[in-house]
């Protein structure tokens, strides 16, 4: 059963105010800034604004809609923090715990301080990464992609890439366990691999390939009926081609829908960002977590789960844990739950919001938020990497918020 169609004046919004997000829309596309984009707005169980502008293909010139695939890269790892907490809410282990339980790679973690590829300054870590830590992005790894540390580099020589790997998800994994650490666990908020390894440890504890438990356990009782690691050929046609900005700020492909690497299966499923999806089945998802762990009767989380992982378990915001050198939201103001960012002052981030709002966006301009207190989520689709090269985001919260009437 999909979200009931409504009128905003319905649920507390203004139908002239959402219209204003139409000629927004368009005009990133006129601009040659974007191919194509989405943009949905659900409140109180009801989709209440759902249009598309621009193209999923610019090649082929085929329409974005509301049914066009997208690649949702770290949209994904709500998905996977909502596995690895079905295994926990089963007693399968505590959240303090180490991963070392099932991953004994990890034991003895070196944490770099200092020194050169040729010879690096390490010293032991303090304790072992527990599955907090792997949650709230605390847990001293890294991406290779950001390159902007010595531990990054190691990454990216070594091949700790979990989007392009051939080999498995277990082989990785076993490579960023033998790196040293970027900080020490827990010390700082650092953007990371460490949802991937939230996968594997899915496939460890359950016994289940990650991507099969994924399909089984949380897709289909979802009814997220077009969200997998690749895209099959007989929906193909529906898939968006992937942008960035190449010469003279024009659109260039880097990732061709028919002939890229979504086409086919995966080797190595990434939990971090290996999905694909729509805004129809994202949108299931976001309903799930407003209802609590629950969707059209199907339970796959207790709501105090929910609670706890949309709860904020920095000690403050993103700014006070260290320097991150990276992340899908900004600093001040925003903290972190399990998987998630959360809302903790929007004077402080500087953008309209409500405190225990939820939100991630993905590497090609992707986003979503929840708000619980507004009963209310939008989602933001398009193709564009990398995800900072416009303030899309931002400038969706306000027109979004700026309809709310009641």
């Amino acid at each position: 059963m999909q979200a009931e169609i409504g009128t905003p004046e319905a649920v507390g919004l203004s139908s002239e105010r959402l219209e204003r997000i139409v000629p927004w829309m368009r005009g990133y596309v006129e601009a040659g800034k974007l191919p194509g984009l989405s943009v949905t707005v659900a409140r109180r169980g009801q989709v209440v604004f759902s249009r598309s502008a621009g193209l999923r293909d610019l090649a082929r010139g085929l329409p974005m809609d509301d049914d066009t695939i997208v690649r949702i890269y770290s949209m994904t790892k709500p998905l996977t923090s909502v596995a690895i907490l079905m295994l926990y809410e089963e007693g399968r282990f505590q959240l303090d715990d180490p991963i070392t339980r099932f991953l004994p790679e990890f034991r003895n973690m070196r944490v770099l301080v200092g020194g050169s590829r040729a010879k690096p300054e390490t010293v032991p870590a303090e304790r072992d990464i527990t599955f907090r830590d792997l949650l709230t992005h605390t847990s001293g790894l890294t991406y290779g992609f950001m390159d902007a540390t010595l531990v990054d580099r190691m990454y990216r020589e070594e091949g700790v890439d979990f989007q392009t790997a051939e080999t498995s998800l277990a082989d990785v994994v076993a490579k960023a366990a033998g790196l040293p650490l970027l900080a020490q666990p827990g010390a700082e908020w650092n953007y990371s691999i460490a949802t991937d390894v939230l996968g594997h440890l899915v496939a460890v504890i359950s016994g289940q390939p990650f991507d099969a438990f994924l399909r089984e356990r949380i897709i289909r009782p979802l009814g997220m009926v077009d969200t997998d690691f690749h895209v099959p050929p007989e929906k193909i046609a529906r898939f968006a081609s992937n942008y960035a900005l190449g010469e003279g700020g024009r659109l260039t492909l880097i990732d061709d829908a028919r002939e890229g690497r979504y086409a086919k299966p995966r080797s190595v499923p990434s939990g971090g960002g290996g999905l694909v999806s729509t805004a129809s089945d994202y949108a299931r998802f976001c309903r799930f977590m407003l209802g609590g762990g629950a969707l059209d009767g199907v339970r796959l989380l207790g709501r105090k789960t929910v609670a706890l992982m949309t709860a904020n378990h920095l000690r403050g915001d993103l700014a006070d844990m260290g320097q991150p050198r990276f992340s899908e939201s900004s600093y001040s103001g925003i903290g972190f739950g399990l998987g998630v960012s959360v809302m903790l002052d929007p004077a402080k981030a500087q953008i309209l919001g409500t405190p225990g709002e939820v939100a991630w966006g993905g590497a090609a301009s992707t986003a979503f938020w929840i708000d619980p207190a507004e009963d209310l989520f939008v989602i933001l689709l398009t193709q564009l990497m990398p995800s900072s090269t416009w303030p899309i985001r931002r400038e969706l919260r306000v027109l979004t918020y700026a309809a709310l009437i009641e």
